[in-house]
């Protein structure tokens, strides 16, 4: 009778959902799953011996990442407050910990290794922080706008949740996790319940004190940067011979991929740059190597796609009808369109390249399942609109 309950319980919350978006979510997660198996094929074949090396890791995080969202969508997110609260100290202290022993890979020290698999607790820490901060604004929503109350300890809760993490992950030295995590928790409060006055005043004080630790820094370190870092920030005109072995070499490759490819493509499975000229093709890059091999056509498929599923995701925060829910909806609706902007802009060159994976496409487990996970909080909070209108009417 339990399993029978649960099976339908879901039945219904699927049957509540929001298809369009399910059904985006289906379709790129089971091409970028597949896809994997093509863009890794080199390398997988070098570290594990065969070229489904990385799709058996890919395949299983998203198995997590479905049982997780069984358990999300199965119960209103009401239910999930203390979960989500004690998600986040631990999550914070795992990045303490990665902080000061993680394992290091591209530079920046924010993996554990956890047997045959690594995790990255910055990337779960993404929903997390989301989901607390639309919780917390549900909660004091009422006193943050009366005036004539004094808003202090609340504005620091809401600060502690927005930005210890990012400033943990800055100092594992991974720039584009905490951008993202930064931009996603700054949009969150510029459209919180907090009185226009007091955020414009935090806004201010909150950049004297980053002008402050910068200099800090400098004086006392000599740069807050890396080399590799600081090379990437020169990211005009890449195949300038100048820059070419340095922060242009990958984005110079990328133009190289989608220029061969034209309108439809040279063929699955016959990129050349995959091979050597873009290291690890599969995470960051992987965008290039589908407009090689499948064609502007299919790249622009993708593209709109994502621009529908943003659309959506906004449109589901407008019409919630839950204070936490309409937040939640937002916050992953930012998260996502960051991805990809600094993912699709770095490679194109109109920003720095950091190394951001694009969704559903790239290769990243930590990323996959947190990726997952929001756009199931994002379906429960649908399937709570829906029958909290069904109960109106």
């Amino acid at each position: 009778m339990g399993l029978k309950r649960l099976f339908r319980g879901l039945g219904n919350a699927i049957k509540d959902s929001d298809k369009v978006l399910l059904s985006i979510s289906i379709v790129l997660c089971l091409f970028g799953l597949f896809n994997i198996v093509n863009v890794s094929s080199q390398e997988a074949q070098a570290i594990g011996g065969t070229i489904y090396y990385y799709f058996y890791r890919q395949f299983a995080f998203v198995v997590a990442g479905l049982l997780v969202t069984c358990v999300i969508i199965s119960r209103p997110m009401n239910d999930f407050k203390r979960l989500f609260k004690i998600a986040l100290f631990i999550l914070i202290g795992l990045n303490f910990y990665v902080m000061a022993r993680g394992s290091i890979t591209r530079g920046a020290s924010n993996w554990i290794g956890i047997g045959i698999f690594k995790i990255q607790p910055s990337e779960l820490s993404k929903p997390v922080i989301i989901a607390c901060l639309a919780f917390l604004f549900e909660k004091y929503t009422k006193r943050l706008k009366n005036a004539k109350l004094d808003h202090t300890n609340i504005i620091f809760k809401i600060l502690v949740v927005s930005f210890v993490i990012p400033f943990l992950v800055v100092l594992q030295k991974d720039i584009g996790t905490a951008t993202i995590i930064t931009i996603t928790a700054f949009v969150l409060f510029w459209f919180s319940p907090i009185l226009k006055k007091e955020r414009l005043q935090i806004i201010k004080y909150l950049t004297i004190m980053g002008v402050v630790i910068i200099l800090g820094a400098f004086i006392f370190k000599g740069d807050v940067l890396t080399g590799a870092q600081r090379s990437r920030l020169d990211f005009f005109d890449p195949c300038d011979s100048s820059k070419f072995q340095n922060g242009g070499y990958q984005v110079c490759n990328a133009f190289i991929a989608i220029n061969r490819g034209g309108l439809t493509g040279v063929g699955i499975g016959k990129s050349t740059q995959k091979y050597s000229y873009i290291p690890e093709p599969h995470t960051d890059m992987v965008f290039a190597i589908i407009s090689e091999e499948y064609g502007f056509i299919v790249g622009i498929i993708i593209i709109f796609a994502y621009f529908v599923m943003i659309y959506r995701i906004i449109n589901l925060s407008t019409n919630a009808t839950s204070i936490s829910g309409r937040y939640m909806c937002l916050g992953v609706g930012v998260y996502i369109s960051a991805h990809i902007f600094i993912n699709l802009g770095g490679m194109f060159g109109l920003i720095p390249l950091t190394g951001v994976p694009l969704p559903f496409l790239s290769y990243g487990g930590s990323f996959l399942i947190s990726l997952i996970v929001s756009l199931a909080m994002v379906q429960r909070v649908h399937i709570d609109t829906v029958r909290t209108k069904k109960n109106i009417i």
